[in-house]
């Protein structure tokens, strides 16, 4: 298959190596939605009015602040601040509901001014800014897997998803593959995901016991960066070093074989 602007990412993350190609895809994709946020963009008034209503999720938040661009994260904090303030404050004069029991409805006893706060804490603009792009390479990816034979190689010999991704393109894949489809692609993932899971368990295993001062003059094989690579495998934690821009959890191997 010819490659697409759509399929360069996905094509991207299985080059990678990563423990996990869709977080390397989702990590990303992240990255690039925290740079369009804190970029030029927060100056335009269509961008500027999404982010006073919908907020950020704490994790976003603490990504914004090590931006280093604290003159747009301070304008956007001042006008979101300022819209929730006017908000709450409408809400605040409204008169509270009673609790009114055990067996009344929900929308009868909830406090406005509850729902609101409720709402603002709930929403993030850089996840709804990352949420489309993300179902589109999944469903990119599902695809390549059913039409393009070398990315099936690629997906084959990938070291399978992490816990957290394994859930998400299996239903993908079922949305989008016949019956017959689905259950290889099913069995494959699955493989992919127990031989791999399997690997990290061994690197566990060795890492533990190369701290044993017995074994201090043997070689780490490669052992030495896997917790970084395990909490990719358990959690989807693949995180990128602020100061190198290196993505962790992606393996590559020593570059002296008995180091």
């Amino acid at each position: 298959m010819r490659e697409e602007i759509h399929t360069i990412p996905v094509n991207d993350a299985f080059a990678a190596d990563a423990e996990c190609p869709v977080c390397y895809m989702y990590k990303t994709l992240e990255q690039h939605a925290i740079d369009f946020t804190m970029g030029p963009s927060y100056m335009e008034d269509d961008i500027r009015a999404k982010t006073d209503r919908l907020g950020f999720c704490d994790h976003h938040m603490r990504m914004m602040e090590q931006s280093g661009n604290k003159l747009g994260l301070a304008l956007m904090l001042h006008t979101h601040i300022v819209k929730t303030n006017r908000d709450t404050a409408k809400w605040m004069k409204a008169p509270a509901k009673a609790g009114g029991g055990l067996f009344r409805k929900k929308e009868e006893t909830e406090d406005p001014l509850i729902s609101y706060l409720d709402e603002v804490n709930s929403t993030c603009f850089v996840c709804d800014h990352i949420r489309m792009t993300f179902r589109w390479y999944l469903y990119t990816m599902v695809e390549m897997w059913k039409k393009d034979p070398e990315f099936r190689k690629k997906y084959q010999n990938s070291r399978g998803l992490c816990n957290e991704h394994l859930p998400e393109v299996l239903r993908e894949g079922k949305k989008r593959l016949s019956a017959a489809e689905y259950a290889e692609f099913r069995e494959e993932s699955c493989a992919l995901y127990h031989k791999n899971m399997e690997r990290i368990a061994d690197e566990l295993s060795w890492f533990i016991d190369k701290n044993d001062y017995r074994n201090a003059d043997k070689p780490w094989k490669n052992s030495r960066d896997v917790l970084a690579r395990a909490v990719v495998k358990t959690n989807g934690l693949l995180r990128v070093d602020p100061d190198t821009g290196e993505v962790l959890g992606v393996d590559r191997p020593p570059k002296n074989p008995e180091e």
